[in-house]
């Protein structure tokens, strides 16, 4: 079953007001994918097409610098929060 791209991009929108809402905190991919109720496979590569887009950032360590073997958290950039508060 294949999605449309303007479906796509609504729930893009849905992921970059999650994460601008809950803004300066981090979220896991499969917090993400529950707050949005979608696959994690399928948000993981939406969250990624956003990455490419320069539109979230990709947070691989935890607060003490070790790398996540398996994860990954999420934020939104400075530039998009911006132009959301201005919006808001």
């Amino acid at each position: 079953m294949r999605i449309s791209e303007k479906k796509r991009e609504k729930i893009c929108e849905q992921i970059l007001d999650l994460l601008y809402s809950v803004s300066p905190r981090f979220l896991f991919t499969s917090h993400i994918a529950k707050e949005i109720a979608r696959d994690e496979e399928f948000t993981k590569k939406l969250l990624l097409d956003l990455k490419q887009k320069n539109l979230i950032l990709e947070i691989k360590k935890n607060s003490k610098g070790v790398f996540y073997l398996r994860r990954s958290r999420w934020k939104i950039t400075d530039k998009v929060y911006n132009i959301y508060k201005s919006n808001q």
